[in-house]
């Protein structure tokens, strides 16, 4: 279980996964409340956060051919085929 007041270093370890929600909900209450209490940390997720929206929104502007997803996934198929053999 994770405390509930955690250090800037903890915090820290935890940011890319907070950002992208992948925390149990007791670690994002934790990460949560210590950006409440700590401007240092608010601040570096605030940049972490918005350079990840701006990465989503430059590829969400990406045109990729369409026959792409079909040759990841046949791709992805030869590999696991080659995997079991």
């Amino acid at each position: 279980m994770v405390q509930h007041s955690l250090s800037c270093h903890e915090t820290f370890l935890r940011l890319n996964d907070y950002v992208d929600r992948e925390l149990s909900p007791a670690e994002h209450d934790a990460v949560a409340a210590h950006l409440v209490e700590c401007a240092k940390c608010a601040s570096v997720f605030e940049f972490e956060a918005d350079v990840l929206a701006d990465l989503k929104a430059k590829l969400s502007r990406i045109q990729l051919p369409p026959s792409l997803k079909e040759r990841v996934l046949e791709a992805i198929e030869r590999g696991a085929e080659a995997a079991d053999a």
